[in-house]
């Protein structure tokens, strides 16, 4: 595949506040490649390949200096935000199943035009020994390197008694202590800890304290923790996922709505032929009872948990409670890559694999995308820095896509008294029986994806729940009271819309979610025609190519009545 423009490319901060204090490793300024003063000849290979990809997509000049994608000094960014895709669950050849180096995954990131990244190897007895400090200084390097990415050092953490998560901190001092002891405490392979017992969830409650303690002691300035493909192996039970975010809501803050891995699904026989996400397991005898056997496939790309209108991510958010979905790459083996494990490779021993050498042929049977080519977690942030990315995704201001499906969005909920508007993540406080409107702002593909077609919106859905509180069966995976309440049909792919859908006068606590479509693909919900008339379909594996089923999700808003 050749490169194409992505929708949003990280670039300059905001003004910063006064009082703000910048981490030495969050970059200030234009990046170069959007610095229009330095000739073309001047520029580095990759900030010439980033300004190639600016000028393909419209963004010089004049379109960096409006906000729509970055700002310049004094301008203020979309929505007033600057909103920064990225990737929170990216492997390198410290995870014992990958092979890249840091500084690869660094690259692609930026050049797919990501501007915020996680290095997040795999939690285990090498890594938790050696491979922590090891990676250190890659990604201290990377973050010099590459400027206007910002690079996290977290790990992918074997929750005790459930599946794999994303623990990131804020870089520092204290970044390499603390995800080390973090991962020798609480780290379910480390500790054994890997089956199904209350002990063991007692030990993973436990974890996300410590996380949320460290903050509060000032070892590291920030932590975030989200759950990775959580129904894969149907063992993150419901009761589980409460667990994790009611002992610190700070720190858990939610899931992958759409899990890497998504190249699997490339049809054969030049592709792997697989599950989307390789989502192909089965009930084990681990496995909540509870779920059905399709939540062991993806649907639309996105995990059950997510893709079902009214299911178990509505029975959280039905609570009055934040959890946010995010999407990602999972990058360990790039399709269509050529690259090779060195051979003699000694992992055990060095806690890294050799740097990866040149193979003969194209691996087309691989699963992953580079971060940033297929999978993005878009986030609204006040200024370009670290700690404005970890506050965007903890206070919900993400959208996901697929594809390039859109290259920009702002949504409101406005008063229609004028007294009061909250962007994604927020909550709108109302007198009782104020008039409410949902006001949506998109910026079509305006251009070719990654895979080179311009992919046309279809239809954005309205999703719009019942706030009923706290449940008292902890492992309920149903919200009844959540169904989709407008269809827009849209089937354009340039230019941007504008979308109003009237909430009415609202007498009761609601949320509204939104989802959008190229309508390439869809079937009735899980939960019937009246809950859900045109949902993705269940991915079946061997059919289940990603290019030809894009979607887009963004996370919830609540209107609060008193």
């Amino acid at each position: 595949m050749t490169h194409a423009p992505p929708a949003f490319m990280p670039g300059s901060p905001v003004p910063e506040k006064l009082g703000t204090v910048r981490h030495p490793h969050e970059p200030a300024g234009l990046t170069p490649a959007a610095d229009t003063s330095i000739p073309d000849e001047e520029l580095s290979p990759a900030d010439f390949s980033r300004r190639a990809v600016f000028r393909s997509a419209g963004l010089l000049g004049a379109g960096l200096a409006t906000g729509g994608v970055t700002s310049a000094p004094g301008r203020a960014p979309r929505g007033g935000y600057l909103w920064l895709a990225g990737d929170h669950h990216v492997h390198t050849q410290y995870s014992e199943d990958a092979k890249y180096r840091v500084i690869d995954q660094v690259r692609h990131a930026n050049a797919y035009g990501l501007g915020w990244l996680v290095i997040t190897d795999h939690g285990g007895e090498t890594h938790a020994r050696i491979g922590v400090e090891k990676v250190n200084p890659d990604i201290v390097a990377a973050r010099e390197q590459i400027p206007d990415t910002l690079v996290f050092q977290g790990l992918e953490w074997n929750i005790p008694a459930a599946e794999h998560g994303t623990v990131f901190v804020h870089p520092g001092a204290g970044e390499v202590s603390l995800l080390k002891e973090f991962e020798n405490t609480y780290d379910g392979v480390v500790n054994n800890a890997s089956g199904d017992s209350p002990a063991n969830e007692a030990l993973a409650v436990a974890g996300v304290g410590f996380l949320a303690d460290a903050v509060r002691r000032r070892r590291v300035a920030d932590a975030l923790f989200l759950a990775n493909h959580p129904a894969r192996k149907g063992i993150d039970s419901p009761h589980e996922i409460r667990g994790w975010r009611d002992a610190a809501p700070e720190i858990a803050v939610g899931m992958e709505g759409a899990p890497g891995h998504q190249a699997a699904g490339l049809p054969a026989p030049h592709g792997p032929g697989g599950a989307r996400g390789i989502y192909d397991s089965t009930p084990g005898a681990e496995s909540f009872p509870g779920y059905p056997p399709a939540s062991y496939r993806t649907w639309g790309g996105f995990d059950w948990m997510t893709a079902t209108v009214g299911g178990l991510w509505d029975s959280l958010l039905a609570e009055g409670k934040p959890w946010w979905v995010t999407a990602n790459s999972d990058s360990h083996h790039v399709y269509a890559d050529n690259s090779v494990h060195a051979p003699g490779t000694d992992f055990d021993t060095h806690g890294r694999h050799d740097d990866p050498v040149h193979g003969a042929d194209l691996n087309l049977t691989d699963t992953d995308f580079w971060p940033g080519c297929y999978s993005r977690t878009t986030v609204g942030a006040t200024e370009f820095s670290y700690s404005a990315v970890m506050d965007g995704i903890r206070a919900g201001r993400v959208w996901l896509d697929h594809g390039g499906l859109i290259s920009g969005l702002d949504v409101r909920l406005r008063a229609r008294d004028g007294h009061g508007s909250v962007p994604l993540g927020g909550m709108l406080h109302v007198r009782r029986g104020t008039a409410v409107d949902l006001v949506i702002t998109i910026d079509l593909a305006n251009g070719p994806n990654w895979a080179q077609f311009v992919p046309a919106l279809a239809r954005v859905d309205v999703i719009q729940g019942d706030v009923t509180g706290p449940v008292s069966d902890r492992d309920t995976f149903v919200a009844p009271g959540t169904r989709v309440v407008k269809s827009f049909e849209v089937g354009r792919s340039t230019g941007r819309v504008e979308l109003s859908h009237p909430l009415g006068e609202i007498g009761a606590p609601l949320y509204v979610r939104l989802r959008g479509t190229d309508g390439k693909r869809a079937a009735v919900g899980p939960r019937g025609a009246a809950v859900d008339p045109a949902g993705p379909a269940m991915d079946t594996p061997g059919d289940a190519d990603p290019w030809e089923d894009l979607w887009f999700y963004t996370n919830p808003m609540w209107v609060l009545p008193s």
